[in-house]
């Protein structure tokens, strides 16, 4: 390693009330530490969000009796007049001095001057008022004390400190590019294994085998593009992107939680994955249940990372569209087309596409078992046809697509006057619907034809023969009946 590196741990309470590095790499203890925060460093970002989670970890690892609980990194730079510069770890730092306050333990550390005025000004205050609140509930002075005793003494960083500032910057750095490929999933990932503690060793190693396997890209897409947007767009929200901030559509359900919905939804979990274990579906003749829904809370822990794999593997089948592999999408001539090379290039194209193929996730998880039957098939089928003019007729009707346009026809805000059609929540409709033909009798009423003066795409080639795969999508437009003459005014 290089020489000019120090590495240690910190637990809370020394660093913040004792200034020392409670222990580094040569054993020793290192005092005097003069943490500042210096003039390049960004403003104090967290809010009360961050806060309080932060304050529900502490609390969970503290009644798990966690000896040891590691809250994070902190990167030092030593200048030449002795004072620790912080180059990675504010937030966290800053925080934990204002909890601390809260419990009337009072770090130097806040006596110091923030720079970024106009942010610090309202986190500290809204972050310290928060965490007053929550500290404010120990009202017993034993459970106060102990609270105090574990942050400060079981709460711990590790520590690395440098004296040359751009070596501080290219670690800090480093760590931030390992960083982005975790999130989100991988910070998933990481807490969902530690609600698996009552989970034989041999057994988690098999889960995180099972989850390593997966292609990490495509996870991170499933996530990130899929799930995430599904679960926005039913309940009528916009989605933005998924980012650490708001992974806690996917933390679920734990096995502490006794609240009247939890016990619900953890009834019905057990009870599918108690019989799928058991030999009535061979007995009987019958199909697995499924034990997952896209809208319903997850399962925390285990059930986690089988939710992932089984929505993974329903995905893949659905962009598949294998003549002889595969249970859903199988050699359809529409998604023929639209697997063209020309209709994968482009933001436009590209999120058009995911639109048609999340409304199909949406439906099959809503409606389609495992092996569907033939019935279950032909309502699918024509599904496909509805979710194909439903997605492309934006296409059709915009010159530029992104988010932006994309939000605006999903949510159905697009303007009446502007002559779009076809824009209107498709999942929330999927989602409102007690059987397939109830939907596809919805989506009758709701789909109307785009006429030719509307279209911005080029109209050739869809009057073409039946016998090839079909190089402009309209043709099937046309071929349904969705695609007319302008009116006659």
């Amino acid at each position: 390693m290089n020489n000019r590196l120090k590495l240690g741990i910190a637990k809370i309470g020394d660093l913040l009330l004792e200034d020392k590095i409670t222990k580094t790499e040569d054993g020793d203890p290192l005092e005097k530490i003069n943490l500042k925060i210096p003039e390049y460093q960004r403003p104090y970002k967290w809010t009360a969000k961050n806060a309080n989670q932060l304050f529900d970890d502490i609390e969970e690892a503290m009644i798990a009796n966690k000896e040891v609980y590691r809250v994070g990194t902190l990167i030092l730079h030593r200048d030449e007049t002795g004072v620790y510069n912080i180059v990675d770890g504010q937030q966290r730092i800053i925080t934990f001095s204002l909890l601390l306050n809260c419990l009337d333990r009072k770090p130097f550390f806040l006596e110091q001057e923030l720079i970024g005025k106009q942010y610090n000004l309202h986190n500290v205050k809204n972050n310290y008022r928060a965490l007053e609140r929550r500290t404010d509930k120990f009202s017993n002075e034993k459970d106060r004390n102990n609270l105090t005793e574990y942050i400060c003494k079981h709460c711990e960083l590790i520590v690395v400190i440098t004296e040359d500032l751009s070596e501080a910057f290219q670690f800090f750095d480093s760590q931030n590019a390992r960083g982005k490929s975790l999130y989100p999933h991988d910070l998933l990932k990481a807490y969902h294994l530690r609600e698996m503690n009552n989970i034989d060793v041999t057994e988690t190693e098999r889960i995180v085998k099972m989850w390593e396997d997966l292609d990490q890209k495509n996870l991170a897409v499933l996530f990130n593009e899929y799930l995430y947007r599904l679960k926005e767009w039913v309940k009528g929200n916009r989605s933005k992107e998924l980012t650490e901030h708001n992974i806690d559509l996917f933390k679920g359900i734990t096995a502490r939680d006794n609240y009247p919905y939890a016990k619900y939804y953890k009834g019905a979990f057990a009870y599918a994955d108690e019989l799928n274990r058991s030999h009535m579906p061979f007995v009987m003749g019958v199909q697995q249940l499924n034990p997952f829904q896209i809208n319903a809370p997850i399962i925390a822990g285990k059930p986690f990372f089988e939710y992932a794999k089984h929505y993974f593997d329903i995905l893949a089948d659905i962009q598949n569209n294998s003549k002889y592999e595969g249970y859903f999408i199988n050699d359809n001539s529409i998604v023929k087309t639209l697997n063209l090379r020309k209709y994968k290039n482009g933001v436009g194209k590209r999120i058009t596409r995911l639109m048609f193929d999340t409304a199909l996730l949406l439906y099959i998880d809503r409606f389609c078992p495992a092996k569907p039957s033939k019935a279950d098939t032909e309502y699918l089928d024509q599904f496909l046809v509805f979710a194909f003019i439903w997605a492309y007729s934006m296409r059709a009707q915009y010159r530029n697509v992104g988010w932006q346009v994309a939000q605006n026809y999903i949510m159905g805000t697009v303007s009446k006057s502007s002559g779009i059609v076809n824009g209107f929540n498709i999942y929330k409709i999927i989602f409102e619907s007690d059987s397939p033909s109830a939907l596809l009798s919805k989506m009758a009423d709701l789909t109307v034809p785009i006429y030719y003066s509307d279209l911005k795409e080029n109209t050739a080639d869809i009057d073409e023969v039946e016998e090839k795969v079909h190089q402009n999508y309209l043709y099937y437009f046309k071929k349904y009946k969705f695609l007319e003459k302008t009116e006659e005014k």
